[in-house]
């Protein structure tokens, strides 16, 4: 997605394009086959899943062509990663190459540690806390997660970016997105984001099952995938998408 001249434009194909992903399941088996995409078009030609769907359907609503909604359905079905995983921007990350982007981005660190070196900041530690020591609440509203961790208008600053940060960190994805409900339990407003630790979805051994490697071997796995899926990234590209230097 672009804007040029105050005016935004969606980048993509036609509906009948050999390369046009029609529904929410052909673009989890396309996020699967390529193994990680960012949501919108970015420095690397074709890396994006804007660039392989219909503009005229995005935001209209209609969860079978909507590449919009299909983000929601992808982050509720398990399958894949949706989080701010390039450029603290949206995409996703499939269960394949997950545990390799979690090794690299965390740079070997679990939070706690990482806390500890003094790599990680009190308000990262005021989110994080909760998804480490709440055993039962292991998944946050957006809104319910700033409340708690003592964010808003009188507390702590900066919570929307701290959230990319620990996204982009690998700490935290989004794993839903639900409408807020009443005291009557009645659901209302737009649906929001409901955050979780990989961990929680996909388990511990799973999650950290790349740890056995060094993080920049890693890298260097992610980057030899990026080079043969998308011959034409450049070094730069690489460094500013997918945060690694070549």
């Amino acid at each position: 997605m672009g804007n040029e001249n105050g005016t935004w434009i969606m980048y993509g194909v036609e509906w009948d394009d050999p390369e046009c992903l029609h529904t929410v399941q052909d673009a989890i088996n396309y996020i699967n086959e390529v193994g990680f995409l960012p949501l919108f078009k970015n420095d690397i030609p074709g890396f994006s899943l804007e660039e392989r769907t219909v503009p005229e359907y995005w935001w209209c609503g209609d969860p079978e062509v909507d590449p919009w909604e299909w983000r929601e359905i992808i982050a509720r079905s398990g399958e894949v990663a949706y989080g701010k995983f390039f450029e603290k921007k949206a995409g996703f990350i499939s269960k394949e190459w997950l545990p390799y982007f979690v090794n690299y981005r965390r740079d070997g660190y679990d939070f706690d540690a990482l806390y500890e070196d003094g790599k990680a900041s009190a308000r990262q530690k005021k989110i994080m806390d909760l998804f480490l020591e709440d055993l039962i609440d292991e998944e946050y509203y957006s809104n319910e997660l700033k409340e708690k961790a003592g964010f808003g208008k009188d507390g702590a600053k900066g919570f929307d970016g701290i959230m990319t940060g620990l996204q982009m960190q690998m700490y935290l994805c989004v794993r839903d997105f639900r409408q807020r409900k009443n005291k009557k339990g009645e659901a209302y407003g737009w649906p929001i984001a409901i955050y979780a630790t990989p961990e929680h979805l996909w388990g511990f051994d799973y999650v950290r099952s790349a740890y056995s490697e060094s993080p920049t071997e890693s890298a260097k796995r992610i980057a030899r995938h990026v080079m043969d899926v998308y011959p034409v990234t450049t070094p730069e590209q690489m460094r500013r998408v997918i945060g690694i230097k070549m």
